[in-house]
């Protein structure tokens, strides 16, 4: 094992409190023993899963709050946060796959703070559909808090612990692809591909440290250097990731989706993008109290740790899978042809400064979600199915899947 970086700590974090601390300590600890259980080394994906997920101590399963728009509440903003807006534009999506598939059901992945499904039931039921409406939630405190916001709805609502064996409707998955584990890898000097993972750093070395870890490298398991070598041109020290568990979870979804299309909204390239060998340092990102940085090996626990989404792979794993691509664009022209402009074409009559203001945020939220410089282009839409009809709404102007 060769040491690659040690961790350091990003200039500007926001300060921790003395209970934040000792928390960070307690999952330094829990990660420190999964590395010795590992003889020593901890692939990156299995580091990134235990810092997320880890039971009562992970970011995902601790407790923290981690949606909302406003320091210190929150990490950081999706799309349903900013505006019921996005939810409104969605469901134009959403029903005519309902229709397609024949089916009133909805299962939504990482269902977040609930706002995504509270904004859409609302507008389905505008539009005369009660939807029969299902949650996968792995986050205890989240499943929670979606449902104290959904409990006034009265809708039928509920709430799974893993994907049904058999179902025919619309799936719904914003921003969820990214947060699933990441094997990282490099290149040597040579060009053979290395595994990236993490190591215990030693006593002389961990009290000066922010987080008493190093990133090490270790040649590549024969499964993932062939698959690297696949897809990414060798140069010495790039580094880069691949998401072997996202690609099991789209190829997953071929043994129970029936009838009807899944909706991928996430953040991503196609893999001539992602691969591009200018990306350097690849795509891991990291969230605290909205700021970002590229620092994984720190605050463990507290920050989210996430990966771009390299849209070619999840195509294929699709249609590995026996499913459709039915359709992949821009967030931003999504959102167009689905027809956000129909729901910011009459600003309210009403002058009170309560519902100026509204529409005021309501501009700003539809600027954000087409902005090329904010969500719109970074932002992707793919949309996958079985046995459900072509053209798809949302990608019938655009539709760049000729470019995976």
């Amino acid at each position: 094992m060769n040491v690659l970086s040690a961790p350091a700590l990003p200039h500007g974090l926001p300060p921790l409190s003395e209970e934040l601390k000792k928390h960070v300590g307690q999952v330094n600890d829990y990660l420190l023993d999964r590395i010795e259980d590992e003889g020593g080394f901890l692939p990156f994906d299995q580091w990134m899963h235990h810092a997320l997920y880890a039971p009562h101590l992970g970011y995902y399963t601790g407790g923290s709050t981690k949606f909302g728009s406003n320091q210190p509440t929150g990490d950081f903003t999706t799309a349903p946060e900013l505006s019921p807006l996005f939810a409104q534009t969605l469901s134009r999506q959403v029903m005519e796959v309902l229709e397609g598939s024949q089916s009133l059901s909805i299962l939504e992945f990482g269902a977040g703070s609930g706002a995504l499904a509270e904004a859409l039931i609302t507008e389905l039921r505008k539009q005369g559909i009660e939807p029969q409406y299902s949650i996968l939630e792995v986050s205890p405190d989240l499943r929670a808090r979606q449902q104290e916001r959904l409990a006034p709805l009265e809708a039928q609502v509920q709430w799974l612990d893993s994907a049904p064996h058999s179902f025919k409707g619309c799936v719904v998955a914003n921003e969820v692809l990214d947060a699933m584990p990441a094997s990282l890898f490099t290149f040597d000097v040579e060009g053979k591909v290395l595994e990236v993972g993490v190591i215990a750093a030693d006593d002389s070395t961990a009290q000066g440290l922010p987080a008493p870890f190093y990133l090490a490298t270790r040649p590549a398991p024969e499964h993932l250097a062939t698959l690297v070598a696949e897809r990414v041109q060798a140069q010495p020290f790039y580094l880069s990731e691949i998401n072997l568990q996202a690609e099991a979870w789209v190829r997953s979804m071929g043994t129970w989706l029936k009838q009807g299309a899944a909706i991928l909204i996430d953040y991503g390239f196609p893999q001539r993008e992602y691969y591009h060998p200018q990306r350097d340092k690849g795509t891991l990102m990291c969230h605290f109290r909205h700021f970002a940085h590229a620092e994984p090996l720190v605050l463990a626990g507290l920050q989210d740790i996430t990966a771009h989404v390299d849209f070619t792979a999840m195509a294929d794993a699709a249609l590995e899978a026996g499913l459709d691509v039915l359709g992949y664009t821009s967030q931003a022209r999504f959102l167009m042809n689905c027809g956000i402009t129909n729901f910011l074409a009459s600003p309210p009559e009403d002058p009170s400064p309560a519902v100026q203001q509204q529409w005021a945020q309501t501009m700003s939220a539809a600027n954000k979600l087409l902005s090329e410089a904010e969500m719109g282009e970074l932002f992707k839409v793919l949309i996958i199915g079985r046995n459900i009809a072509a053209p798809v709404l949302g990608t019938m102007s655009g539709d760049r899947r000729e470019r995976l």
